[in-house]
């Protein structure tokens, strides 16, 4: 059985991202995010969302443990800070609903929602740049960078919270990051 553990960064949805892999039939854990990869034996990990990037606690050792990585909110943000990107503060600030384009149809985390779908997303903070080695694979009009991928590395982010009934394919993107591990 596929396994995919759930890092803990404090969000207020962080539970109901344990919750959709649960409903997928995914053997899943959520575990506090000071525990170090070497701890952890799973087939991929979800890095929550949270309110603040000096919460992360080993957060960024996931990055280097050679498993698909999927960042939400600030764990895609994470991911762009730690590996050369940038983070800066958003010009639409809180929680709202936004429609988004999926611009690569052929990402296997977004691009079957192509050509867009609407979700629930803050945009307190969000990815300014994108790392080395990162593709766009979503933008909005609130937005430049909604989502992005990193297919040789496994490493995959979101703007957005797929985890929450306000966003439309939230589970697609869990089934499509599952078929991602699974994969491997």
């Amino acid at each position: 059985m596929t396994k995919i553990v759930v890092v803990d960064n404090h969000g207020q949805f962080t539970h109901l991202e344990r919750r959709a892999l649960r409903d997928l039939g995914v053997d899943t854990e959520l575990i506090d995010n000071d525990t170090p990869p070497e701890d952890i034996d799973a087939d991929g990990v979800v890095l929550s969302g949270g309110p603040d990037m000096d919460r992360i606690g080993a957060s960024a050792a996931y990055l280097e443990a050679d498993i698909p990585v999927l960042g939400i909110c600030l764990g895609m943000q994470l991911i762009a800070a730690e590996l050369g990107g940038r983070v800066g503060g958003g010009e639409y600030g809180g929680y709202a609903d936004v429609s988004v384009d999926i611009v690569d149809d052929d990402d296997p985390l977004t691009g079957s929602l192509h050509p867009e779908t609407r979700v629930w997303a803050s945009h307190a903070d969000e990815v300014k740049e994108l790392p080395d080695g990162f593709e766009l694979t979503a933008r909005s009009d609130v937005c430049d960078v909604e989502a992005m991928s990193d297919t040789d590395r496994d490493l995959y982010g979101v703007q957005w919270h797929p985890e929450v009934a306000h966003t439309e394919e939230g589970d697609e993107i869990f089934e499509n990051f599952v078929a991602i591990c699974e994969s491997q």
